[in-house]
């Protein structure tokens, strides 16, 4: 995966993380199973993110992994 589309993805969870919950970084990232850094790193664009962790994110914001990815 390009860099490019590493950030992309990463605005946009970002995006949804915020539309849909409202949540900070830190408190999706528990409610959801995630490690807040792994979480903050995703956002960033700095960790590749695998599809296990984009399921576990889809399911915290209650989302499939295509809407996620919808329109990138």
């Amino acid at each position: 995966m390009d860099k490019r589309l590493e950030r992309q993805i990463g605005a946009r969870i970002q995006l949804l993380r915020r539309a849909r919950t409202g949540l900070s970084q830190e408190k999706f990232s528990v409610a959801a199973g995630i490690d807040y850094s792994y979480l903050a790193g995703v956002e960033q664009g700095r960790h590749r993110l695998s599809v296990s962790m984009l399921k576990r994110i889809a399911d915290g914001l209650d989302l499939s992994m295509s809407e996620i990815l919808k329109g990138l």
